[in-house]
């Protein structure tokens, strides 16, 4: 009789263990998320700077 209620105790240790590990996929899934998003932000702002400062420079040749 011990063993099945070992092995029944161990498979809801195992369980427990899968709950904890997926919650911290879970987490950490988010905060790379939110990072890529920010990065994504960061992009698109540096390409406007650059767009802007291209039609600066290009306006500023066609007066020379």
């Amino acid at each position: 009789m011990f063993w099945p209620m070992f092995a029944i105790a161990l498979g809801f240790l195992g369980l427990a263990v899968l709950g904890v590990l997926a919650v911290r996929v879970f987490v950490e899934a988010q905060r790379l998320g939110r990072q890529v998003a920010d990065s994504a932000h960061r992009i698109n702002r540096a390409a406007e700077d650059l767009e802007r400062a291209a039609a600066s420079t290009a306006r500023a040749v066609d007066g020379l």
